[in-house]
Formats: C-alpha cells, sequence, structure tokens
C-alpha cells in the first residue's frame, strides 16, 4: 500500500489551476450535546489553543471539560442556529461563493473552503483542491489578526495534509489583514450604515476575542493587531477619545487573559448610564456563537443588568460585497506571477 497519497487521475501534461483554500474556525454538525462534545473535544486537544503540558490537560479535558461543558454550549448553539444550519458554516459558505465569482474572469482558479475543526475539513478542501488539478495553494485563514492560536493552528493543518500526499503542490499562505486599507473601510463602512438605518449609539465597543495572557508575553502579535485595527476603524469613522472603547471577549478558566474584558467593560459601560451601546466584533470574519449569542444576548443582558439602555450589535461583514470585493482583491494580489495569475 502506497505510503503517501497519489495525484488523483494525473496525466503528463494535463493543465495546472490555482487552488484558493479559505479556513475558518469551525462548527458543530448540530446543537446537540453529542455533536458539541465531539467538536470541542477537536477544538481544545489542539496544542495551540490550550499549551497547557500534554497529560495534565488531557486529564482535565475529558475529566472535567467534556463532562460539563457539551450541554452548555449546545444550549447556546440552540439559541442561534438557523433551519439551514450554522450560521457561521452558512456565511461561511457565501463568502467563498462571492471570492468564487469574483475570481470567475480568472481561469484556472479553484476555491474551497474548509475548516480547521469539523466540517468541510481542511484535508477534504485539500482534495477536493488537488482533484481539481491545483498545483499552486494559496491559503487563505478568515482571520483578519493573526494568532498563534487561530492562524497558525491552520497552517498545522494544511501542513499535517501535504505530509500526507506525494506531490504537494506549491503552497503561499497569508498570515493577517488587520490593517488593509480595504478591510478597514469595509468596517467602517458597516458601522456607519448600521448608524444609519437603526441610529447612532452612544458609545461603540469594539470587541476582540480574547486569548491567554501568555500569548502576549510570549511574543504574539495578536494584541498588537487588534489594536491597531481599533484604531484604525476609529480613525475612519473620525472618533475621538472617550467615544470609543476596544475589549476581549471569550475568555475561560481562571487564567489572565488580554484585558480589558468585554463583559467587565460592558456592565462598567452600564453603570455610568450609558442609554445605547454599539458593539462590532471586527476579528470575526463571519457570525458565529461568539457574536450573535455572546454579544448580541449574554453581554446585552450584562448591560441593561447593569444600568445600559440597550445594547445594539453590529452584523460582522460576511458576505458583504465590500468584504468579499476586498478578499477578492487580497487573493489576486497574492497569486500575482503564478500561472493562473500572469
Amino acid at each position: 500500500m502506497p505510503k503517501y497519497q497519489p495525484t488523483p487521475e494525473y496525466e503528463h501534461g494535463s493543465s495546472d489551476s490555482t487552488g484558493i483554500l479559505l479556513v475558518n474556525l469551525g462548527t458543530p454538525d448540530a446543537p446537540t450535546t453529542t455533536a458539541v462534545r465531539r467538536f470541542l473535544k477537536q477544538f481544545l486537544s489542539d496544542p495551540r489553543v490550550v499549551e497547557y503540558p500534554r497529560f495534565l490537560w488531557w486529564l482535565i479535558l475529558n475529566g472535567v471539560i467534556l463532562r460539563i461543558r457539551p450541554s452548555r454550549s449546545a444550549a447556546a448553539y440552540r439559541e442561534i442556529w438557523t433551519e439551514d444550519g450554522s450560521p457561521l458554516l452558512l456565511h461561511s459558505r457565501k463568502l467563498a461563493e462571492g471570492i468564487r465569482a469574483g475570481l470567475a474572469a480568472r481561469p484556472g482558479c479553484v476555491v474551497e473552503l474548509g475548516m480547521t475543526y469539523g466540517e468541510p475539513s481542511i484535508s477534504s478542501a485539500i482534495d477536493k483542491l488537488q482533484a481539481a488539478g491545483a498545483r499552486r495553494l494559496l491559503v487563505l485563514p478568515l482571520y483578519p489578526q493573526y494568532s498563534g492560536t487561530t492562524t497558525a493552528s491552520v497552517f498545522d493543518a494544511v501542513s499535517n495534509k501535504l505530509q500526507t500526499m506525494r506531490w504537494i503542490p506549491e503552497t503561499r499562505f497569508i498570515n493577517q489583514y488587520h490593517d488593509e486599507v480595504g478591510y478597514i473601510q469595509a468596517l467602517a463602512a458597516s458601522i456607519r450604515e448600521s448608524w444609519q438605518e437603526h441610529g447612532r449609539g452612544d458609545h461603540l465597543l469594539l470587541s476582540f476575542h480574547g486569548v491567554p495572557q501568555y500569548t502576549l508575553d510570549g511574543g504574539d502579535p495578536y494584541h498588537c493587531h487588534c489594536q491597531k485595527t481599533g484604531r484604525l476603524v476609529s480613525e475612519a469613522l473620525d472618533l475621538q477619545e472617550g467615544e470609543w472603547t476596544l475589549s476581549f471577549q471569550s475568555r475561560v478558566g481562571r487564567e489572565e487573559w488580554l484585558k480589558p474584558y468585554t463583559d467587565e467593560t460592558v456592565a462598567e459601560l452600564g453603570k455610568k448610564g450609558v442609554g445605547r451601546l454599539d458593539v462590532a466584533c471586527p476579528g470575526f470574519s463571519a457570525d458565529c456563537l461568539e457574536t450573535l449569542e455572546e454579544i448580541a444576548m449574554q453581554n446585552a443582558g450584562f448591560f441593561t443588568e447593569a444600568g445600559g439602555g440597550s445594547l445594539h450589535y453590529i452584523p460582522a461583514l460576511n458576505a458583504r460585497d465590500d468584504h468579499v470585493e476586498f478578499l477578492t482583491g487580497l487573493i489576486e494580489r497574492h497569486i500575482e506571477g503564478w500561472g493562473a495569475a500572469e
């Protein structure tokens, strides 16, 4: 039996294509305890996500977390689940479709979506690209700000897959786009449009997914990338000091994470009597559990309970035309000089 995966239906002289692999974090297959447990086990077993000693973490994960958290998370997923499935998967698919259409004028470009955890997997997406004759592979993790917990996990998964292939494609990897003009402009436009449609709140909160403090201490640039994104968005919106705040959400456990924490910030703003709080989450390319349930539901409750008026969540960029156009242009820039890009 061959050790390495053969190149499917390969014939010498056959035309090559350029494969574009879009990657997002992933989602459970269903909002059930069993499906969520399976998803969380894969996610939380990744050493990029949790850097504890492996044996100790295995005991904590399997002995405690996977016995308690799946049922709670499943209940949260049920709050946002749609008739068509997971919002993250639906928005990511629409984004991939938009980029595929945007690259239609470039013969030989093939676009596939993969998830680091869950389905469709990165491995299956690369298989599809290989079957389409992709001899060049551009990987675009849909994480604007680089983090070892997310972007590097994509690299690991892609690398692990390539190690099984007999003929690996020439590969390029986009690490981040946190300060790209098109990305900042799309974020600012989405906030302005929300203000035009729903009115402008008294304060704008930009909430990014949190990571443990030890990642910053170890040299991870994520915190700096988030700060730069926040500053550039505030400048694009002509916001003054005191009109906006940056915070970090989704912390778990007792360890210190990047501060200020979103839930504490929301409560503090509520105590100050802020009438309406607008919240945008620039680090999420597509709406998901952390935006639709954690921010729009949980933190909205924290805000009103603390004395605030109402919290208005501004949707992620999802498959907005300007988001699709920006990412398509980013891809085109990175494949210049490569086969289909000539």
